[in-house]
Parts: structure tokens; sequence; C-alpha cells
């Protein structure tokens, strides 16, 4: 039975607390339902009038992101954590990008919970999956890659990196993810993570989007959660 890891980092992070949410059986459609475009407009509009106003340093789940990115020497806001990127886009009046139904979704659930969401197509990795410290010999492909530039972009010594046994998932622990293992609506089977440092509630997360997937995905759901008292849990 494959297994999720935190062990490498749970000491030097010792807040770190993520929920892997396993979905098998889906069926992914192409756009939003009208049910899913509702949530997420409502989503959308009550991000901005939580927080329209608030620097981004004072929202509780930005900051915990940007003290963690610091705890592995990344210290310039270029570098911005998956939530945080998606808060300063809908508090700058654009919407969340609209990519399937999956995507959608999940986005939608780290804007309303203020917690990184990460998903990969489970066909498409490899053996155990783990957060962990980078290593000299992990490869990464850069899905968010722009035109001309060179998506090959292994991560740097002391990053903190989410891998399977075979290549790096995601980079800067939720900054950008790996190209071979993007969900698209061909995908069958997910594992996705709902990842706190500090502030957020994981496991309401993780029982919204079991909810949201089985409606929307027609998947089967299963969640695990590890932390530094389980660093390491079966799925």
């Amino acid at each position: 039975m494959p297994s999720l890891s935190i062990a490498d980092i749970a000491d030097r992070f010792p807040d770190f607390r993520v929920a892997l949410v396993v979905a098998e059986d889906l069926t992914i459609g192409a756009t939003r339902s009208a049910a899913l475009a509702a949530d997420i407009a409502a989503i959308e509009e009550a991000c901005r009038r939580r927080w329209n106003g608030t620097e981004l340093s004072a929202i509780p789940g930005v900051a915990a992101w940007r003290a963690a990115y610091k705890g592995f020497g990344i210290k310039r806001t270029s570098y911005r954590s998956s939530v945080e990127r998606l808060i300063k886009r809908v508090l700058a009046g654009g919407a969340l990008p609209e990519v399937n139904a999956l995507v959608d979704l999940y986005n939608a659930a780290s804007l309303a919970s203020e917690l990184c969401l990460g998903c990969d197509d489970l066909d498409a990795t490899e053996g155990d999956l783990a957060f962990r410290f980078s290593r000299p010999d992990d490869t990464f492909i850069d899905m968010g890659a722009e035109a001309g530039e060179d998506p090959n972009d292994p991560p740097k010594v002391g990053e903190v990196v989410y891998a399977d046994a075979r290549h790096v998932l995601c980079r800067r622990w939720n900054w950008r993810q790996d190209a071979r293992s993007a969900v698209s609506v061909q995908t069958r089977r997910i594992a996705l993570t709902a990842q706190s440092n500090g502030a957020g509630d994981v496991e309401a997360a993780a029982a919204r989007l079991v909810a949201r997937i089985e409606r929307e995905c027609a998947g089967r759901c299963r969640v695990v959660v590890a932390d530094k008292a389980k660093p390491v849990v079966a799925f």
C-alpha cells in the first residue's frame, strides 16, 4: 500500500499538516456545471468582502505560508504560495482560472479555506509520496513555464518539495507543479493535498472537497491526514 510521508520536514516545520484526498473512478468535465459556477462566484465574492483593503501579509493563511517559505530560505514575494496567488488575483478583481471541473473546484476550495491545495493524476505518479527536502538528482518540468522558457527547472538545495519515487511533483512546497502529472479530463484517479502551516483546518477542507468531488466528478474518495504526531500515513 502506498504512503504519504512528511517525516523529512516534520521536525523543522512542526505546524505542517496535510490532508490527502484520494479519489477514484472520476469523470471530469471540461467546463464547470451551473452549480459549481455558482459556488465559485460566491466564494470569490466572499473573499473580496472579507479581505478587501487588507494587506496580503495580514491574511492568516498567506502569513503562515510566507513564514514557512522563509524557513527554507525563500524571502522574495516573487515566489508566492499557491493560495497567496489565488487570493491576490481575486482581490485585484480577477476571477479564478477556468481549467476543468476538478481543478476549478479545488482552486475554489483553496480560496475559501486559505489553504494551499495541489492535485496530481495518481496514474502519472510512481510509488510513495513525500514532502521532503530536495535532493541533487531531483528533476522538475515546470507546468507554468512561459513561452520561450526552458521548463526544465530542478529545485535548489534545501528547498522543500513534494515528490513521488521518480521526480518532484511540486517545487517550493506548493509554488509550481510538474507538467508530467497534471490533471486533465482524461484523469480517472487523483491525489489531492490540502496543506496547512499553522493556519486553517485541513480536515474541514477535505470534507468539503470530498462533497464537491462526489457531486461534480462522480468520484469515490478517501482521506488520510499526516502531521508531526503521525508523519507517515498509508493510502
